[in-house]
């Protein structure tokens, strides 16, 4: 597998688990290579809002790695990819990324994506935000990373959760030049939109 089709996915504990486990199927869909790293915390998460186990998960990417392993290949700059995306990414996540703290293997990933000067997607979840939070957030765009929380398309006429996430997906999958799948792009007041549905 080449590095153009190479993807690190990170899963943070935030709340916003489908996400991530959806942009694993997202990325299966497009003969991606999805490398999977998780948080703790996104295990417990994803239990809760989506009922899933651990494994469920790590099935849907081509290789997984212990959020301890700092020697997993995801940890080197040698190992190249097209980029990350942290999905979602918790403001604990954010503040290590923005500060170049790498206490764990999926901060340590976003920090390597960062100094390879590879594209860093964060789908910052927290609502509202404090002073520190917007700091960070700052502090990661000016080294790199796009700060890309999942705000609802309501344009789009969204009938369903569903298609509420996919559209945010594949507006952030659009920022690695992947053509994911249809959605209801804004062509304008009045011009009629294409369905979404296949």
């Amino acid at each position: 597998m080449t590095a153009d089709m190479r993807l690190v996915v990170g899963i943070s504990g935030a709340s916003g688990a489908i996400y991530g486990v959806r942009l694993l199927e997202l990325l299966r869909t497009l003969d991606v290579e999805a490398h999977l790293v998780m948080s703790r915390t996104a295990q417990i998460t994803i239990a809760h809002e989506l009922g899933m186990k651990p494994g469920e998960v790590r099935a849907l990417a081509a290789a997984c790695y212990d959020n301890e392993d700092v020697a997993a290949p995801i940890a080197s700059g040698s190992f190249r990819t097209r980029g990350m995306i942290v999905a979602p990414c918790s403001m604990r996540s954010l503040a290590e990324i923005a500060n170049g703290v790498a206490a764990s293997l999926l901060t340590r990933a976003a920090d390597v994506a960062l100094k390879e000067r590879s594209k860093l997607v964060l789908m910052a979840r927290e609502t509202p935000l404090h002073l520190g939070h917007l700091r960070n957030m700052v502090a990661a765009t000016e080294m790199g990373a796009i700060i890309c929380p999942p705000v609802p398309a309501f344009y789009a006429r969204p009938q369903t959760i569903d298609e509420l996430v996919d559209h945010t997906l594949v507006r952030v999958l659009d920022l690695f030049g992947f053509d994911a799948k249809p959605i209801r792009r804004w062509e304008g007041v009045g011009k009629p939109r294409p369905a979404s549905r296949q």
